[in-house]
């Protein structure tokens, strides 16, 4: 038997689905769209990257399993359960992706990761992307927090959390596992 809430939910669900995954503009030819299937290709080369590899634990290994990887991005869409974004320049070359995840509409909360390929590291990509969705996910899609989480021995994500606006909340021991076994985890956020 489920529970009523004492409290209306932030986001009415069917909302998000409703209106179809946006694409957002973040900038310096930086456009954030929904994955295709032609970019699985550039998707699984991306995870060949070692720094890829190394702070995300969850690899595709084939073409086929990226297109799997997609079609899931697409349900978690329509369950309004997370979203997947390609990081491009001008829609088109992939440079990065973003996602948010953990999606609580009741109380407006979702969770977010990214990664960008080694060329487009160093040129405000990641920090850019990150903003865009920021602003979407805390201005039109209507929630109050969001958060990200990295390994306390990734400067570089720090970096592009603190460039985003995402403050420091503290540190998280020993909370994620990793390739090299477990690590302690950052915890920043973004609110309305």
């Amino acid at each position: 038997m489920r529970r009523a809430l004492t409290t209306p939910p932030i986001i009415v669900p069917g909302t998000l689905a409703a209106a179809g995954q946006p694409t957002l503009i973040a900038g310096g030819a930086i456009v954030l769209r929904p994955w295709r299937d032609e970019d699985a290709p550039a998707f699984l080369a991306a995870y060949q990257d070692p720094a890829i590899r190394t702070w995300h634990t969850r690899q595709p290994a084939s073409l086929t399993q990226v297109y799997e990887w997609f079609a899931a991005y697409r349900e978690d869409w329509a369950r309004e359960a997370g979203a997947c974004w390609a990081v491009t320049r001008d829609g088109v070359e992939v440079l990065g992706r973003i996602a948010l995840g953990s999606i609580d509409l009741n109380d407006g909360v979702a969770g977010c990761g990214y990664w960008t390929v080694p060329a487009a590291r160093g040129a405000g990509v990641a920090p850019r992307a990150l903003t865009a969705l920021s602003a979407w996910t805390l201005g039109p899609a209507g929630f109050h927090r969001l958060y990200l989480e990295h390994s306390t021995r990734n400067g570089a994500s720090c970096r592009v959390a603190t460039k985003a606006g995402f403050a420091l909340e503290g540190t998280q021991r020993s909370a994620a596992v990793h390739a090299d076994g477990r690590h302690d985890m950052h915890l920043h956020a973004r609110i309305r």
